[in-house]
């Protein structure tokens, strides 16, 4: 979140804690007392509405007006949700508005840039293999694919998921003047899976086919896992994730194994039935016939609201900012850098590994930015220190 690498002295640290601190006192940031906020859980609770089944074959809206869908249309846009949006309202009185229009061209954009992704994973999968090295693709492509066309769901890196004996030898092959382009992010293990073996995730795997190329993706359970515990640790602030999970129970099969799902650390799997309870009740997704529709129905009075106002204020959380480091000798401007970057209750609570409860969420908030503090500063260069 501070994004930084840096060294600094302990004077600086103090200051930073401080303007820390004195930040919390002034802004009460809290999803439960918080009453600034309500257009956005209205722009949220629009967003939702259009979203709502968008990723399922045939489906129309018609209780959202040209208007309101001119005032998510921005957000859409931002957050990656705009070609879904347009899926959603392409048989609906809207179709023809200005708004659905920018809807329209952003889903030829990503149906455009879907193919020359796809072109760039049957390269880089075709090199890795050539090189006797078989990483497993997650998120992006492998649940891309399962969307009814190309483009609904836009994605960047390519997520490749080795084991850590081998992560070498697959950075290295990329870094090679041989290797395919393609922007790739590759993982050593699974951080959000760290409680399973990568043997488990490799004999879990499949093998699905992306033109003549086979590509090696995780298993449906380790995938659902991990669109779960990814979407919760970045706060949930992109809608297309919820999306993503929404898709990946409707067309699981039926030899699922809910039971392998749940497994792991008990805390880690309340909170992937609390993933799933947000995309059941914000976007309707179908889960009475699996074993955590009771959690689904009965999460934390501040946890939908929290995601209602993060879809509606329209702000990137990984947007481009001055690093952190730039306000230590010049700390004018801190608290609103303070600001942009703090943690919404979900984000916190993942960060300190608290439990989905009703209790306050503040402080967890305050924990987990002064661990991130914490981190920030440890990681600060020596030239800092001065």
């Amino acid at each position: 979140m501070f994004g930084s690498r840096r060294r600094i002295g302990p004077s600086t640290g103090i200051l930073t804690v401080l303007a820390l601190c004195q930040w919390t006192v002034k802004y009460k940031i809290d999803p439960g007392t918080d009453t600034t906020t309500e257009p956005r859980i209205r722009r949220g609770n629009v967003l939702a509405a259009v979203l709502a089944g968008s990723w399922r074959h045939c489906d129309a809206i018609s209780s959202v007006t040209d208007r309101e869908l001119s005032e998510i249309a921005p957000l859409l846009l931002k957050s990656g949700g705009a070609a879904l949006g347009w899926w959603k309202i392409r048989n609906s009185d809207s179709r023809d508005s200005p708004a659905a229009r920018q809807l329209h061209q952003a889903y030829r954009h990503h149906a455009l840039r879907a193919a020359v992704q796809e072109r760039e994973i049957k390269q880089i999968i075709a090199f890795l293999r050539f090189a006797g090295l078989e990483p497993l693709l997650g998120k992006g492509w492998a649940i891309a694919r399962l969307y009814p066309k190309h483009g609904l769901r836009p994605y960047g890196d390519i997520d490749l998921y080795v084991r850590a004996e081998e992560y070498r030898a697959v950075d290295e092959a990329l870094m090679s003047p041989d290797a395919p382009g393609g922007s790739v992010d590759l993982h050593k293990g699974a951080q959000e899976l760290d409680d399973r073996s990568v043997d488990d995730l490799y004999d879990r795997s499949q093998l699905v086919s992306l033109g003549e190329v086979p590509v090696r993706i995780l298993g449906p359970e380790d995938h659902l896992r991990l669109l779960c515990l990814h979407a919760l640790r970045h706060g949930a602030w992109r809608p297309l994730w919820l999306c993503d999970i929404a898709l990946a129970i409707e067309s699981r099969n039926d030899n699922f194994d809910w039971d392998y799902f749940l497994s792991g650390d008990k805390r880690r799997s309340d909170w992937v039935a609390c993933a799933i309870g947000l995309a059941r009740q914000l976007l309707g997704v179908r889960v009475d016939d699996t074993p955590v529709a009771e959690r689904a129905e009965s999460l934390p009075h501040w946890f939908i609201p929290t995601v209602l106002r993060q879809w509606g204020q329209g702000q990137t959380p990984h947007g481009c900012r001055a690093a952190m480091e730039n306000y230590l000798r010049h700390p004018a401007g801190i608290l609103e850098a303070l600001r942009v970057r703090w943690p919404n209750a979900i984000e916190a609570t993942i960060g300190v590994r608290g439990p989905f409860n009703e209790l306050p969420r503040l402080p967890f908030q305050i924990g987990d930015a002064i661990l991130r503090t914490a981190k920030f500063l440890a990681q600060a260069p020596s030239s800092q220190r001065q």
